[in-house]
This record gives C-alpha cells, structure tokens and sequence, in this order.
C-alpha cells in the first residue's frame, strides 16, 4: 500500500481481505489515530459501523427531526472515541469503538429525548392582555433603559401572547433562564 487511500480501500469488503486481516489494519490505524490523517482514515473506514448504528438506533426516530442531524453527531462521537482510544492496542478495536459508540449515541439521544419533554412546557401559548394598561405604560417607560431588553421580551409576553420557548429562541438563551429572569424583572420592577 502506497498510502492511506490505498489502506481505506483495503479495508472495504470487496478488497478480498479477511476479516482477521482487515482487523489487524483497523488495530494498526488506532494505534496510529494520534496523527490527524490516520484519524481520518480510520473515521472513514468506520462509516459503514456508524451508520448501521445510527439505523439501529433508528437515527433517533421521535426524539431528533432530522436523521441526518443523529448521524451528524455520531460521527462527532466516533471521532471523540478515536482521540481517546488512540494509541492502544485493541485486537478487535472496530467492534469496540462501534459498541462504545452505541452507548454514547443512546445517552445523547436519552438527553435530547428529556430535553424535548423539558421544552414542551414552554410551547403554550398566552391569550394577549389588553392594549392599554397601566403594565402597558410601566413597560414602556424602560425604553432607552438599561432594561429595555427584557422589557420588550416582557412586553411580547404579556400583549403578544408569544411563548417563552419562542421568545427564548429569538433571544438565544434557554427558557428556562429567560423565564426566571422575566420573574425577576416582574418582582423587582413591575410588581
């Protein structure tokens, strides 16, 4: 083999090598993994593993929209095993960092799955209060002000009837931290 297309090919099933072979070659790549172009090489030869978990984990089916985003992050994790895992010995390494993958993909997707349940509580919807209150004018009186930001979220809120989960999204912070800081702002300046 001249180089490391020549290896990635070599490692492809139709390339004629037996299993002990082509495992013997993966070995030699983690131990090797240090050097960022073995490390892509290796990630390349996994990507038919990493896919096949990804299906079995049905890419995240109901807990991630977008398969592709499930495998996406697979590949970030085989490529976070391979920076961990280089430089050992392992006899039958593919297997393992296939196994250790799963493990890591079904705990994200444990993670997404809770977040999704968290985020849930701040889809519903507000009826909009009345136009002229006196809330209304207090709101715009921090115009200007050092708090104009989360008056106008507030304002939003109240009179729009926008959901935190909207209202955090547009102002890139989680809802659970924009809903305790629109509290705060509501008993210290409103209340």
């Amino acid at each position: 083999m001249v180089d490391l297309c020549d290896v990635v090919d070599a490692l492809e099933l139709r390339a004629g090598r037996s299993a002990i072979e082509r495992a013997e070659i993966v070995r030699a790549l983690l131990e090797e993994a240090g050097d960022p172009m073995v490390h892509r090489a290796l990630l390349q030869t996994l990507i038919p593993g990493i896919v096949s978990v990804c299906r079995q984990l049905r890419f995240g089916e109901g807990i991630v929209r977008d398969p592709s985003e499930t495998l996406g992050t697979a590949l970030a994790l085989a490529s976070e095993l391979l920076v961990d895992w280089a430089g050992q010995s392992r006899q039958y390494c593919a297997p393992d960092i296939l196994s250790a993958l799963r493990g890591r993909l079904r705990r994200w997707l444990l993670k997404e799955k809770a977040a999704m349940r968290t985020l849930a509580q701040f889809d519903t919807l507000d009826e909009p209060a009345e136009t002229s209150s006196p809330l209304l004018a207090r709101l715009d009186s921090y115009r200007g002000s050092q708090y104009e930001r989360i008056a106008r979220i507030t304002y939003a809120r109240v009179f729009e009837g926008r959901s935190l989960r909207e209202l955090a999204q547009d102002d890139h912070s989680a809802p659970s931290s924009l809903q305790a800081e629109l509290q705060h702002f509501a008993i210290r300046f409103l209340i």
